[in-house]
């Protein structure tokens, strides 16, 4: 928390002068009985902040550089540039049509994302079913995607982004590491089908436990860095917005906050970048609080699984996959949480870890180094060396 202030009379006086009818009385701050005296006196009221602050208008780049050209010569006509569109994907294919899956694809066609939408998957009958399921609303949504599903693999033939969500779900009890040995047959059975039959896609690996099997799927593939990615700071990153949000009271929206690190319990939320209402943490809340909400994130996905018993989240994860896949394609821009294969960044060098990246097309084009502080730093070297020792590297 803060260092509290002592609001005297004389910090009251200066209010005055200023011009000031409101004092803002942050958590904390101790207001003498003279400092309340006083801004009765002279008509200024005490407040109890945080006061919400109007953001300061913001003038787009492009229209500031018109103004000043049109300034220096008024005969000058900006040129006419057609807003930039999402590109919409030929086709979309998932590997895994269960709960995060059948999701995904339902998201995507929702939102227009693709001609056509692949779901794969082991079970009999699910992926056709979940497909056809999807294309009966059609006529209710008006999408556009046609769904197509079933248990060949060659049905990522094609396809510009798969996302591979198929493998065994945590049951209560379990990490995400548990999974290790069963999951990486699955990911390499994956591999070789989008090696084979769709090798320009951008792959998303969604399987637990995830910074490992990013490893597994880049080694099957043999495809560059830039083509596997990990959903996995994007979700991380949104349990830890919603704690931060429920314990200040305010609405996720009012929070900018990521994590980074794994996807387990090395995951490393960076409270030093976050913000509630643009202000830092600890305006809002004390350290003891602000250290709930990271354990919050951190255990996020085993509290779902210890309540479903059955089976781990899929919602969240879903919408977390299509926030990537926006990025992808050109609807979403700037930094997004994501594991990906460092090469040098952070001073890490052979191991997907999730740090914060900017995608496009081809999907990763530059790695964001932020500063972090010490202690942020060594988790997340700490995050690195675990999934060293987990895969043997």
């Amino acid at each position: 928390m803060a260092t509290p202030r002592v609001i005297g009379s004389d910090a009251v006086e200066d209010a005055r002068r200023r011009g000031r009818i409101v004092f803002e009385v942050l958590p904390g701050d101790i207001v003498t009985a003279l400092a309340r005296e006083t801004a009765e006196r002279v008509g200024i009221a005490l407040v109890d902040g945080p006061l919400e602050r109007p953001k300061p208008p913001r003038t787009d780049g492009a229209v500031s550089m018109r103004r000043v050209l049109y300034r220096r010569s008024p005969k000058w006509v900006a040129p006419s540039r057609s807003p930039r569109k999402a590109r919409r994907l030929g086709k979309l294919a998932l590997i895994g049509a269960g709960g995060v899956g059948g999701n995904v694809a339902h998201l995507a066609a929702m939102a227009d994302m693709a001609d056509e939408i692949a779901l794969i998957d082991i079970t009999p009958g699910l992926a056709a079913s979940t497909a056809l399921d999807l294309n009966h609303t059609s006529g209710i949504t008006g999408a556009r995607a046609r769904c197509v599903g079933g248990e060949a693999m060659d049905l990522v033939a094609g396809a510009d982004v798969v996302v591979v969500t198929a493998g065994r779900a945590r049951r209560p009890g379990m990490t995400r590491a548990d999974l290790i040995d069963v999951n990486a047959r699955v990911i390499r059975q994956s591999a070789e089908a989008i090696r084979s039959a769709a090798p320009n896609a951008i792959v998303i690996v969604v399987t637990n436990p995830l910074d490992e099997m990013t490893v597994e799927m880049l080694r099957a593939t043999g495809f560059p860095r830039e083509q596997v990615l990990g959903m996995a700071g994007t979700l991380d990153s949104s349990r830890f917005r919603n704690a931060l949000a429920m314990a200040a009271g305010v609405t996720p929206a009012d929070v900018e906050a990521f994590t980074l690190g794994s996807h387990g319990d090395e995951m490393a939320p960076i409270p030093s970048r976050a913000r509630i209402k643009g202000r830092p943490l600890d305006v809002f809340l004390t350290r003891e609080q602000i250290e709930a909400c990271v354990q919050d994130a951190i255990t996020g996905g085993g509290q779902v699984v210890a309540l479903r018993k059955s089976g781990s989240a899929t919602i969240a994860p879903a919408h977390a996959s299509i926030e990537l896949i926006d990025h992808i394609r050109g609807a979403r821009t700037g930094p997004v949480p994501v594991s990906v294969m460092l090469h040098g960044e952070y001073g890490i060098d052979g191991v997907v870890l999730g740090v914060p990246a900017h995608l496009g097309a081809g999907g990763l084009v530059e790695v964001e180094e932020l500063r972090l502080t010490a202690e942020e730093n060594a988790a997340l070297q700490n995050a690195a060396e675990a999934i060293r020792l987990r895969l043997g590297l």
